[in-house]
């Protein structure tokens, strides 16, 4: 059985940067916060744990004084750093340069939109930290709009100007973006003055993982797609998969695999999403190949 691991997987440049900070932090053994998870991967927190990355919530930000904390390649938004200066904490900023370059983009767009009374909408998932510090460049004001029924939420006899959050998918970008419109024109047919703005502000190393996935995909007998449950950029990529290859199977870590899942195999694709470490796609390829030797010797 042939096993090969996606080359196209695996960290994204800002994860991998965020966790070599961290990293660098804890060379001589000393305790860092990070706020909020650094990546979307259980095993990989663990593994950070281990070297003494500690885990806080913006509660537990407030309360703390006289440390340094990670903000992780998800960016924040400004009361996050208004706090750590009101706290003395010496904040290691770790915030992707692709999400601070769209930071900065909402809040011009805001305060352009301001004086004419227009929205500002983030395509996105509520609560997601990116979302958070995106929203938290117009004040709280940022309309969030994933599903169908959430562009209720606009009011479309108002300007609108549209982002979206890196890691969303771009199809599905475009597809709001058409409803917008279509929204905008049947509220204003007769107006002239009502300005639609849609800003691809994904992420061109993520989007682009889904037509190299497709292709990867087509290629194996099996895929085995290696993810946290709670990414949602690695639900995104495995309903890729799982589209081109009805033989995909998501899992969290090795302990996971199923033996029948290999029947007949003679090609199995391991891949992973923007949150998944290499390490952990090698220990899964290495149980698969066990798995593939026990059955030539059985």
């Amino acid at each position: 059985m042939e096993v090969t691991i996606d080359s196209n997987s695996g960290y994204c440049f800002g994860v991998e940067f965020a966790i070599q900070m961290a990293e660098d932090e804890m060379l001589d053994g000393n305790t860092l916060y990070c706020l909020g998870d650094i990546v979307h991967n259980d095993m990989e927190v663990k593994r950070l744990h281990n070297k003494g990355l500690r885990i806080i919530s913006r509660d537990d930000l407030s309360r703390i004084t006289n440390c340094k904390v990670l903000i992780r390649a998800h960016g924040e938004p400004p009361e996050t750093y208004q706090t750590a200066l009101n706290n003395n904490i010496e904040l290691i900023d770790a915030s992707c340069p692709v999400v601070l370059k769209l930071q900065n983009r909402v809040k011009n767009a805001y305060d352009a939109m301001r004086e004419k009374k227009g929205q500002i909408v983030i395509y996105g998932q509520p609560g997601h930290a990116e979302v958070i510090g995106l929203t938290g460049q117009t004040g709280g004001e940022a309309i969030i709009i994933l599903k169908d029924e959430d562009l209720d939420k606009i009011d479309f006899t108002r300007s609108v100007t549209l982002f979206s959050q890196t890691t969303k998918s771009t199809k599905g970008f475009y597809r709001i973006k058409a409803l917008i419109e279509e929204r905008l024109h049947a509220s204003n047919h007769h107006l002239q003055t009502i300005e639609f703005n849609a800003n691809d502000s994904i992420c061109r190393q993520v989007s682009n993982r889904e037509p190299q996935l497709q292709k990867f995909s087509k290629e194996q007998d099996v895929i085995i797609f290696v993810s946290s449950k709670k990414s949602s950029n690695g639900k995104a990529l495995y309903s890729v998969c799982k589209a081109e290859n009805e033989r995909s199977y998501f899992i969290a870590n090795e302990d996971e695999i199923q033996t029948e899942w290999f029947d007949n195999a003679q090609k199995v694709g391991i891949c992973g999403a923007t949150s998944t470490p290499m390490w952990l796609m090698k220990n899964v390829s290495d149980a698969i190949k066990n798995i593939g030797e026990s059955c030539v010797t059985s």
